[in-house]
């Protein structure tokens, strides 16, 4: 388990799927991800097999927050497409219950998995896409250290439109002097 003030990480379990699929499956949720389609059990399951199968560094972590006298699932987070020989990774995340957006759980997860990825992992870049209309995640972005990259014009197209994809990125030594 990875703790923070009021989350924690911690791996994924078979019994969290039905969640998952709920989550992705809320097109309030699904706006801020790539992903586009309907996703049903059996998809969520072939997922998880494949998860299983992946290195530990890039499997996904799920986000809890600590409610009375229990843990309960918010969202999930982790580090992809790790490349070791330059110390980098991308980042993703996502608050599935959205009655708890705009409470600082993203920001406080990101914070968390960028100490993750810096002090357990040893990494010096951090990187992530974030959609133009999402204006709520770019501001928890810049708050734990990203820097805005760049920009994809219209490269992301959603709900009949085309969406700009903005790239962003926080070094070790940027986000070390937070």
């Amino acid at each position: 388990m990875i703790y923070g003030k009021r989350l924690r990480l911690r791996a994924p379990e078979q019994e969290d799927i039905p969640r998952f699929v709920q989550w992705l499956n809320d097109p309030q949720v699904r706006a801020g991800l790539t992903l586009y389609m309907p996703l049903s059990v059996s998809n969520e399951e072939r997922w998880f097999e494949n998860m299983l199968n992946a290195p530990e560094e890039e499997r996904p972590l799920v986000i809890e927050v600590k409610e009375e006298n229990s843990w309960v699932p918010l969202g999930n987070c982790g580090l992809h497409n790790i490349d070791w020989r330059n110390r980098s990774a991308d980042a993703g995340i996502f608050i599935g219950e959205v009655n708890r957006w705009n409470q600082g759980y993203g920001t406080e997860a990101m914070q968390l998995l960028l100490a993750h990825g810096f002090e357990t992992l040893n990494l010096h870049r951090i990187a992530l896409r974030v959609y133009e209309n999402n204006p709520g995640a770019i501001r928890s972005y810049e708050k734990v250290g990203f820097t805005v990259e760049g920009h994809q014009r219209q490269a992301e197209f959603q709900s009949g439109e085309y969406l700009d994809v903005i790239l962003m990125s926080v070094l070790r030594s940027e986000w070390t002097t937070k």
